[in-house]
């Protein structure tokens, strides 16, 4: 896996920022009636839960195209071999940032759910500012490759490949510095995140130090 590092915007932070987490439902008619309702996610259509990495030159580091719908996100990040190479400290002193559904841990930085502390606003408005790396990401890719954001009335495996293939493609294009070509496609509006994952107390302690450290 190729890892690209990019700093936080503080002037005066070396805080080392390795990737951007999220997950997004790519819609599907595929097989649905026959696989079950674990594929129909909480928005009421049938689906599958990709989560994607990306680093700061908006190229996916690693993409994962097998869960249902349903899936928690939290549930597939736990279950990823990028989370047993964390906790291996693979990565070194480096975090990943992900929003609110995901647990937070020492390599893992999400956002202060109710924020109170001038620090923990300025560490959110950071944290929402980097973020945004991943939805461009996704914003970049629907529009080179319209068919990742509309319903794909295709067998499951061809989903998945479709998925995983387009992202391959889209980082040869960024690694070329391909120009972006116009969409032909309207596509729909991304929807924003608004699960929690309520995390243990002690990567709390360790966010609220690295919050009070480089944001007070």
């Amino acid at each position: 896996m190729e890892i690209s590092i990019f700093s936080s915007d503080s002037d005066d932070s070396d805080l080392d920022v390795l990737a951007q987490l999220s997950d997004w439902d790519t819609d599907s008619d595929a097989d649905s009636l026959v696989i079950g309702e674990e594929f129909r996610n909480r928005k009421g259509y049938f689906s599958l839960n990709v989560q994607a990495i990306c680093d700061a030159d908006l190229r996916f580091m690693d993409v994962i195209a097998r869960w249902p719908g349903s899936t928690h996100d939290a549930t597939i990040f736990n279950n990823s071999i990028l989370r047993a190479q964390c906790d291996a400290g693979l990565f070194g002193n480096r975090w990943m940032l992900g929003d609110s559904a995901y647990p937070n841990r020492p390599y893992l930085l999400t956002p202060i759910i109710n924020p109170v502390t001038e620090a923990e606003k300025r560490s959110n408005e950071a944290h929402i500012k980097t973020r945004n790396v991943i939805e461009r990401t996704f914003g970049v890719w629907k529009r080179r490759f319209p068919v990742v954001a509309l319903t794909l009335r295709l067998s499951l495996p061809k989903v998945q490949a479709i998925i995983i293939a387009t992202a391959v493609l889209h980082n040869i294009c960024r690694n070329h510095n391909l120009e972006e070509v116009p969409s032909e496609v309207e596509l729909p509006t991304a929807e924003i995140n608004e699960e929690v994952y309520y995390t243990e107390v002690q990567n709390v302690i360790e966010r609220t130090a690295l919050i009070n450290n480089y944001f007070r």
